[in-house]
């Protein structure tokens, strides 16, 4: 294991920023190295912090207005001209209503356009159901050519950001609206494709994407303390998923819980099952939206409301843990 931590993460007084202005940060950082990236949006540009990268260049910027299928079926076109474009717009939005034009325009030809869903997950809060984007995940991710990250602070957002203006794939991106701790450093690394193990243990392997990483190493802090060793993976990138590293803990610790602010149903957690299911059956318990709607309210209310919150994580880990034996231990 070698992956930096921010020392005071338990602290009340955690560091908390957006995970969408990692994103614009790094827009900006790519921008300058790369005089080929565009950005183009749908209105946005403020909310999505794509305005960082407006302000810095704004000859390399198109606005669409609300037009979510042209936002991107002209990256699709400038893609092909050579561009890297690079599309925001709320997850609701982007891939919720433009998915057949990313399907036919970007996937099908493998043109390497950034989408990046901000505001998505149940913590946009008092937006409600509507604007609340949970099957962005299941969405995207059975796409062929296409790339799913979900970073899990606004640190590793702007690292990701700058290695997909390099990765030449259709990509998307997962954003959060809310402010979340920061857990990682600059040292911490970050590559696509990667996992990581942020915490070692021996009953449980934990595997986090996006902010609910966070979510997990808490609740394992408060697992500890009854006597139950789990280890927590952090798995930004959904698609492709680090096999060799969550068979790796899985072979270790007998038992899984995936934990994901979307839909259980296709998202990151179904992808973890059908990895498991052919290469390692075992355990696995589900933490996510189970096949329902959000509603209107506060982010951490909303947390709370669905189980997506630590303390109730921890509940549901001690319970798995007490009736379900490991698998596979000494293999």
């Amino acid at each position: 294991m070698n992956y930096p931590l921010r020392p005071n993460i338990f602290d009340e007084d955690v560091e908390k920023e957006p995970i969408r202005v990692g994103f614009g940060r790094g827009l900006k950082v790519a921008g300058e190295k790369n005089p080929l990236i565009v950005a183009l949006c749908a209105d946005l540009t403020d909310s999505t912090k794509m305005s960082t990268f407006v302000e810095a260049f704004p000859e390399r910027f198109i606005q669409v207005g609300i037009a979510e299928q042209n936002l991107v079926t002209v990256a699709s076109g400038l893609a092909r001209a050579g561009k890297v474009p690079f599309t925001s717009s709320y997850a609701a939005f982007s891939p919720g209503r433009n998915w057949e034009q990313i399907r036919t325009t970007i996937a099908l030809n493998d043109q390497p356009v950034k989408i990046i869903g901000s505001h998505a997950g149940i913590s946009v809060g008092p937006d409600g159901a509507t604007h609340q984007m949970l099957e962005d995940i299941a969405l995207m991710r059975v796409l062929p050519n296409m790339v799913v990250i979900a970073p899990g602070d606004s640190v590793e957002a702007e690292k990701a950001t700058i290695a997909l203006a390099e990765n030449g794939k259709p990509t998307y991106l997962r954003l959060a609206r809310e402010k979340t701790p920061i857990f990682s450093t600059d040292e911490s690394p970050f590559e696509i494709g990667k996992a990581y193990v942020l915490r070692e243990g021996n009953d449980i392997s934990l595997l986090g994407t996006g902010a609910m990483t966070y979510e997990l190493l808490v609740a394992a802090k408060m697992l500890e303390a009854e006597g139950i060793s789990a280890e927590v993976v952090h798995v930004p990138t959904i698609k492709p998923l680090d096999d060799e590293t969550i068979l790796k803990s899985v072979r270790k610790t007998g038992r899984v819980l995936t934990a994901e602010e979307a839909q259980r149903k296709g998202g990151f957690g179904g992808a973890v099952a059908e990895l498991l299911s052919e290469e390692l059956p075992t355990p696995l318990y589900r933490v996510g939206m189970k096949d329902r709607f959000g509603e209107s309210g506060e982010p951490q209310q909303l947390m709370e409301h669905f189980g997506l919150d630590h303390a109730t994580i921890a509940k549901e880990v001690k319970e798995f843990v007490g009736h379900t034996p490991k698998y596979h231990q000494g293999f």
